[in-house]
């Protein structure tokens, strides 16, 4: 599954980040990385952008972007 398709109040663990050049780099400075724990917080009231908690901070990512990371979703 893809992190755009994550449910709100889902955590989720980060298995994969795809995009190419500079976008693929900045979700990774971002700290969405690999083996990395992810929720969504909160959705825009039109859908996008979608605000996650990762690494104890808060991150807004635009759903074009959240596409390009694949996430597993963890059992409660």
């Amino acid at each position: 599954m893809t992190l755009d398709k994550l449910p709100l109040g889902q955590d989720a663990v980060i298995t994969a980040v795809g995009g190419e050049g500079a976008l693929r780099c900045r979700l990774l400075d971002m700290g969405l990385i690999p083996k990395t724990t992810v929720r969504v917080e909160k959705v825009a009231p039109l859908g996008d952008p979608i605000e996650l908690r990762v690494r104890g901070y808060a991150l807004s990512l635009r759903k074009e972007d959240a596409r390009n990371i694949e996430v597993e979703v963890r059992a409660k």
